[in-house]
């Protein structure tokens, strides 16, 4: 089951503020006209106790407002829950998403109110999954609109032109179920974005050729080729569905051999 987050601490804000503001207005003075009438003349009287309820509504609120303005409109942190990007992101890294790098867009709604920046040929980001919006899936795009795409032989093509890729090695990359596969490293120089891809030629790569990305449409694809489900199996990501850029790995946790990843705490996401 798949909980939308932002909508739940939306509601968190909105109720716990309902609650201090109806407090503030109506409940205080009288609360504080009948404690000081029943405290008269005591020497030592106890302090004045808020309802439960009010008294975690005052409390959590400005808490909650915090939180849902900087993960609306600054950064939210994400977790990576598949190594589809690997080796330039793993799966149990959490990252950190710049929200207005693509424009500054409404909670909730997701309606841009200001445009930044636009994608770009190599951006890692973070999207909406289009057959299932309440699904956040994370990709490197490939093709902007206008793009023809072509993926021939485990390579690609954007607008005619080969993408170079050079041999770093053979290595080994896990799958979900922790079984190894022996895969090629190469180093992908995407239009200036150098970075390490993996491939696995023991796997059948579907080939395509001159795709044509539509207006307003990204064509995305994940770093680790030959396993990774995206534009290739189930169409482009439209612009309204991009939720940000990811920036920075915080914390990574192996959980295959429990531990933290320190060596890659603090990596930038390029």
């Amino acid at each position: 089951m798949n909980f939308n987050f932002e909508l739940i601490l939306f509601y968190a804000v909105v109720v716990s503020g309902v609650i201090a503001l109806f407090d503030q207005l109506f409940l205080m003075k009288k609360r504080k006209q009948a404690y000081a009438k029943a405290t008269k003349g005591l020497p030592n009287p106890p302090e004045l106790k808020l309802p439960i309820l009010i008294d975690y509504a005052r409390s959590f609120f400005p808490v909650l407002l915090l939180v849902f303005l900087l993960r609306s409109f600054l950064y939210e942190p994400f977790r990576i829950p598949t190594g589809s990007l690997e080796p330039t992101l793993a799966a149990g890294d959490f990252i950190l998403v710049n929200k207005f790098h693509y424009g500054v867009r409404l909670p909730v709604s997701h309606t841009v109110i200001y445009p930044n920046y636009q994608p770009k040929h190599g951006d890692i980001i973070v999207f909406r999954w289009p057959p299932n919006p309440s699904v956040n899936f994370i990709k490197r795009v490939i093709g902007v609109p206008g793009d023809k795409i072509s993926y021939m032989d485990k390579i690609l093509y954007v607008n005619g032109q080969k993408i170079n890729q050079s041999d770093i090695g053979i290595t080994n990359n896990r799958d979900e179920d922790g079984r190894l596969w022996e895969v090629k490293e190469k180093m992908e120089d995407f239009f200036g974005v150098k970075h390490a891809i993996y491939i696995n030629e023991a796997r059948y790569g579907e080939d395509f050729k001159d795709v044509l990305v539509p207006p307003d449409m990204y064509f995305v694809m994940g770093d680790n080729r030959d396993s990774s489900a995206d534009s290739r199996f189930w169409g482009f990501v439209p612009y309204e569905n991009i939720v940000g850029k990811a920036n920075y790995v915080w914390m990574s946790w192996d959980s295959f051999d429990h531990k933290i990843r320190w060596g890659r705490l603090g990596k930038a996401v390029h």
